[in-house]
């Protein structure tokens, strides 16, 4: 059965189609939102409350986007009202972000897990990452999570974020120069040297 088929027959009230749908898309979601928020527990339940919302909102979905890029704007959307409410209520920065083993790949580091020394520069490069991402502001973090580690298109953040998609190519491009300053302020990088 295709999705769009599933789709159909979910807001039809169909709980089977449903669940096949949340199982095809969960991990995604849940990745996003742990990315986000950097607390699995937290990335836990807003990925069940954007399913939630995704299953009272399925018979109001028209298809003018792709299903995954609808669930990424309510993961999105979850994410930074629960961002918001941690904020005002702890009063402290947003919680960093933290990587899991299996999206390792994402930052696209060659595996060099044979080789020791790799692995450690390898771990060492994640954490400064990491603790990069933090340091941005929300708007930078969450374009750069959406692109890089989601690997969704600029149109694709543009309709999650109802922004124009020369913002957020701005916004990418914005952030990706602030990580990489926050990088070699912490002496994680050397500036590229001039060439002859």
């Amino acid at each position: 059965m295709t999705e769009e088929e599933l789709i159909r027959l979910a807001a039809q009230g169909d709980q089977d189609a449903f669940a096949r749908l949340l199982e095809a898309h969960q991990g995604k979601v849940y990745g996003l939102t742990l990315r986000l928020t950097g607390s699995p527990e937290d990335a836990m339940e807003l990925t069940q409350e954007t399913f939630f919302n995704a299953w009272r909102g399925l018979p109001n979905f028209h298809a003018e986007s792709k299903f995954s890029t609808w669930l990424y704007r309510l993961a999105t959307n979850a994410a930074i009202d629960f961002l918001r409410r941690e904020r005002r209520r702890r009063a402290l920065p947003v919680v960093p972000l933290v990587a899991d083993e299996e999206d390792d790949r994402a930052l696209d580091i060659p595996d060099r897990r044979l080789d020791p020394q790799g692995e450690v520069e390898r771990r060492e490069l994640q954490a400064a990452i990491r603790r990069g991402l933090e340091r941005l502001s929300p708007e930078h973090r969450q374009v750069l999570v959406l692109r890089e580690f989601t690997g969704l298109s600029y149109a694709e953040i543009a309709q999650v974020l109802h922004l124009e998609e020369g913002t957020v190519k701005s916004r990418i491009a914005r952030a990706r120069l602030a990580l990489r300053k926050l990088l070699l302020e912490d002496g994680n990088f050397s500036p590229p040297t001039a060439s002859t």
